[in-house]
């Protein structure tokens, strides 16, 4: 089956598909099952990280696909623990070797650690992996508009994305009309609320009925519409195509009010500025 997700065009002129499925939680040994189980319904972007643990059964998914590589969007993400310049490089093979793949399509710095101060020389290695054609592009996950600042100002590559948490009680305005300044794509991890009662709110529920659709397929449709990407997780197959079917609808200016004043800016996950370790 083809991928029906479109793509973004990233700020080097990659292509990463706006819909992708994520393993955050997902056991390794669940990971090849989950994951094979959205390449089967469509899915052409994963994204895993070396903290989650599973990057082995995420690779013996890919792996049996049967699909060609290119057709494939691969997110990994660098865990706290190997900051630094030379750890950074050699976490990057660790993770390469557990996916069992020659190349990766997006890397991500998982946290910026602003009281380690060590995000830059972190990112340093990250450029030489780019430069070195190892990793099709780049970038940041949970950082704020003042780490992206000193980033860019240190170094030469801007992040092709920041992967953030966004959902309709953490909408990040700030923080995507930063990106925005700088050609960064927002992604956004916990996209549904991570099962926080933002599925049951009234509003969207209205929606959902109004289109004829479910809560989870709504929030998704918003993303898209804002134009974030967005890494809806789940290892229940039914949920898994239900959230890539979100093509065949649009929200209204109505509906995306609605939700919009539904921000409260309210976090679920950590606050990047006190995580250090």
């Amino acid at each position: 089956m083809s991928s029906k997700v479109p793509p973004i065009t990233l700020n080097n002129g990659v292509e990463m598909p706006q819909l992708g499925f994520g393993v955050w939680q997902v056991p390794d040994d669940e990971a090849q099952t989950a994951v094979a189980q959205a390449l089967e319904a469509g899915y052409r972007s994963i994204d895993t990280a070396a903290a989650y643990g599973n990057e082995e059964g995420t690779g013996k998914a890919i792996a049996a696909s049967g699909l060609a590589r290119e057709d494939l969007f691969v997110t990994t993400k660098l865990w706290n623990s190997e900051h630094g310049y030379d750890s950074t490089l050699r976490a990057f093979d660790a993770s390469m070797a557990k996916l069992g793949l020659e190349y990766l399509d997006l890397y991500l710095i998982h946290w910026p650690l602003p009281a380690k101060g060590t995000y830059v020389d972190t990112y340093k290695a990250f450029e030489k992996l780019y430069a070195d054609g190892r990793v099709r592009a780049i970038g940041v996950s949970n950082f704020l508009p003042e780490h992206l600042e000193r980033l860019i100002a240190e170094t030469s590559v801007v992040p092709a994305v920041n992967q953030i948490e966004l959902h309709p009680h953490l909408q990040q305005h700030a923080a995507r009309e930063a990106h925005a300044e700088q050609g960064i794509a927002t992604e956004a991890w916990s996209p549904l609320g991570s099962g926080k009662g933002i599925l049951d709110i009234p509003a969207i529920v209205a929606i959902a009925q109004k289109h004829g659709r479910t809560p989870a397929q709504v929030v998704l449709r918003w993303h898209l519409q804002l134009g974030n990407v967005v890494i809806p997780k789940s290892v229940t197959p039914s949920r898994i195509k239900e959230n890539i079917d979100v093509f065949g609808f649009t929200l209204d200016t109505e509906d995306l009010a609605a939700i919009s004043a539904l921000n409260e800016d309210r976090r679920i996950g950590p606050d990047p500025a006190a995580v250090n370790s």
